[in-house]
């Protein structure tokens, strides 16, 4: 059986495959990982501790060189995610307040859900798609923008921004892995060459980890509204974040690649609520939004960077 081939045919293949059977296999038997426990437990829940691996071996990869590049690059996208989201969240509180729509196709959409959305890059999605399609120094790229990462920036966005304290510690926890790597591929030339080739093969096994930790049943509660809201994050922030890089320098792909919706996003609504009460209210639908957003997100993401990345003539790395 050509196993490898077939995944290598379809666009994104060695994360939206698994990352599908993972989440098929949660909506479908959620108790499976807990059921089961020891080692199959600990990979249907362990994406932190994969990507923390991914961002060492990844992290080997980088030259000391290249941090002027990771700053512009990391830096920029940033800048562009962030404001794009506070950009349409204001477009979105004139057109149906601050609240919630409350009848009509629009059902539960909130400017909560929408900044929420569009905010928080997937991080382990962006490091896999640019460790495939991207250049080494722009995997690094996403140290810089781990700042958007959790409720702190949404609040900013929504007006909040007081309530919240500023999580530097995990912040500085997410690149911590990422910098020893870096470390060691710099110092040893060796160590360079033997972590780098973990890097492909850890894809599959953390977008899995990702997949099992979401119930495609949260695409259905949101319905219709909530794929629409997926297709947007990548349709509106892929667009600006496509033309930025490309103004920096850059071909395209890692703008395309931030171009989605984190899992801790998911979270995001209910911390800004318990900071501001005023949000309460919009919590269940936002969260459902949010969740059905990461979902389509995460498929659609590696499909459009596939698809882009053959249409400028870029070839993805593979395992020798």
């Amino acid at each position: 059986m050509k196993i490898k081939a077939t995944l290598d045919r379809i666009p994104g293949g060695m994360m939206i495959v698994p990352l599908l059977l993972g989440a098929i296999i949660n909506t479908l038997f959620p108790t499976a990982g807990a059921t089961f426990g020891s080692f199959t437990g600990a990979l249907m829940t362990g994406a932190l501790p994969i990507l923390a691996v991914f961002y060492v071996c990844m992290g080997s990869t980088i030259d000391f060189k290249a941090t002027p590049y990771i700053m512009k690059k990391g830096g920029s996208l940033l800048a562009t995610k962030v404001g794009i989201a506070a950009l349409v969240g204001f477009v979105g509180a004139k057109v149906f307040g601050d609240g919630m729509v409350e009848s009509g196709f629009f059902l539960g959409l909130s400017v909560l859900a929408v900044v929420a959305s569009m905010n928080d890059t997937n991080g382990g999605l962006y490091m896999a798609l640019m460790g495939q399609f991207g250049k080494k120094e722009d995997v690094g790229a996403y140290s810089i923008m781990s700042l958007e990462s959790g409720p702190f920036l949404t609040m900013v966005t929504l007006g909040v921004a007081g309530l919240a304290a500023f999580p530097w510690q995990t912040l500085v926890g997410a690149i911590i892995p990422l910098i020893v790597g870096m470390v060691l591929g710099n110092l040893d030339k060796d160590m360079r060459d033997y972590l780098s080739k973990a890097v492909p093969v850890l894809v599959p096994f953390f977008a899995f980890a990702l997949g099992a930790g979401m119930s495609l049943q949260n695409v259905w509660k949101a319905g219709i509204l909530g794929v629409l809201l997926g297709v947007a994050v990548v349709a509106i922030t892929g667009t600006a974040l496509l033309i930025v890089d490309k103004l920096i320098g850059g071909n395209g792909i890692a703008g395309l690649s931030a171009a989605s919706t984190a899992g801790n996003a998911v979270g995001v609504p209910a911390a800004v609520a318990s900071a501001n009460a005023v949000y309460a209210p919009f919590v269940p639908s936002a969260t459902a939004l949010v969740a059905s957003s990461v979902i389509v997100t995460s498929i659609l993401v590696p499909i459009v960077v596939a698809w882009y990345a053959k249409r400028i003539g870029v070839k993805g790395n593979t395992v020798e």
